[in-house]
């Protein structure tokens, strides 16, 4: 074969080569049109038409710093700087539990998720605390049932977030930068996970993998662990500032973040990487994040008092901002239902708000 034969065939294969391009550029397009997703798509216009807050829980008497959903989108359990825990009914706003702390300063609560029977709590006393709900069988009336089953002490810092994994383990949370996981049958540590320089800022479980979890701390980095091993398995860089609030994509592929360098960032697992930055510039310190049901939109609770909205297929800047009838002090902390039909938020007004 001579060199004129070799350099058409070279030719031949680089137009081939440029046709497939082609072609899966076609097919790519037609089957993820992202370009047409948003124009096409009227998302945005029914949000703006239908979001307002429908409920407001009031019989808090200090800060609102944390609260979480129920398994069954029913019940909300949040904890103030009153010393307080209340565990409210979302769909009538009656209390269906008030537990006084040995603390005013309480930072975090969680509430167990298969039967939701268990409560935890900690903040300033390095302590986590878990109680035990009782059934009063009066709605109207606050549980004076509540059982103090027990108190988890080793943690050096102040306990900044708690998630239950199942009713047998749970996960603390502290400013000591460790997170601990806790055998609650025992009162033991199962595993202790140490990698992060600074503090622990807030959990969140994969919603498909109870051996996952992803930690955000002040040290500027997000992290995956494994609940077995102890292992932190990736470390996700991106923010300029502290991180103060994470949490996981429905999917369980990715999770979203928000700093106090005003941006809320995506991260996507199998890319180890950002794929997605949301607000920034001279915008509010985010200080609470979590997606809708579906994963389209990512709201991010802001110390400007209100709620913004992004696209996760659009821009960078908010579609939506909730405040029409909102707090009237900065957010601390939101979470989406499990199912979908809310989104909580609490407040240092002393008030969780649901929007619907």
């Amino acid at each position: 074969m001579d060199d004129a034969d070799i350099e058409e065939r070279i030719e031949a294969l680089a137009n081939d080569i440029e046709g497939l391009k082609e072609d899966i550029l076609k097919n790519r397009n037609k089957d993820k049109p992202f370009g047409k997703v948003v124009s096409e798509n009227n998302t945005s216009n029914e949000i703006r038409q239908n979001a307002k807050v429908c409920r407001t829980l009031k019989g808090h008497f200090g800060k609102v710093y944390a609260l979480e959903w129920s398994g069954d989108s029913e019940n909300i359990i949040s904890a103030s700087q009153g010393g307080q825990l209340i565990l409210w009914n979302a769909f009538t706003s009656n209390k269906l539990a008030a537990i006084m702390l040995k603390t005013s300063w309480v930072m975090s609560c969680a509430i167990e998720q298969e039967v939701g029977n268990l409560v935890a709590c900690g903040g300033l006393d390095n302590m986590v605390s878990i109680y035990r709900i009782g059934n009063s069988g009066n709605e109207q009336a606050q549980d004076s049932q509540s059982e103090l089953v027990s108190e988890l002490m080793a943690h050096d810092g102040y306990i900044s977030s708690c998630r239950f994994i199942g009713q047998k383990n749970l996960l603390s949370a502290s400013g000591d930068s460790s997170v601990i996981n806790w055998d609650l049958e025992r009162g033991e540590i199962v595993n202790t996970f140490f990698d992060h320089l600074g503090d622990v800022m807030h959990i969140a479980m994969s919603p498909k993998d109870p051996n996952k979890f992803v930690t955000a701390s002040i040290d500027r980095t997000a992290k995956i662990w494994d609940v077995r091993s102890g292992k932190c398995t990736q470390t996700l860089f991106g923010h300029e500032g502290d991180i103060n609030s994470v949490s996981f994509f429905p999917d369980g592929n990715a999770f979203g973040t928000g700093s106090e360098d005003s941006t809320c960032i995506l991260f996507d697992l199998r890319s180890h990487g950002e794929v997605k930055r949301f607000g920034g510039g001279s915008g509010p310190s985010v200080s609470g994040v979590d997606f809708s049901r579906s994963g389209r939109l990512l709201f991010a609770g802001s110390v400007d008092n209100q709620v913004y909205a992004y696209d996760v297929l659009g821009s960078s800047l908010p579609i939506l901002t909730l405040s029409v009838g909102g707090h009237e002090k900065r957010i601390t902390c939101l979470q989406t239902s499990p199912n979908g039909d809310g989104l909580c938020t609490g407040s240092w007004d002393s008030t969780l708000k649901i929007w619907a």
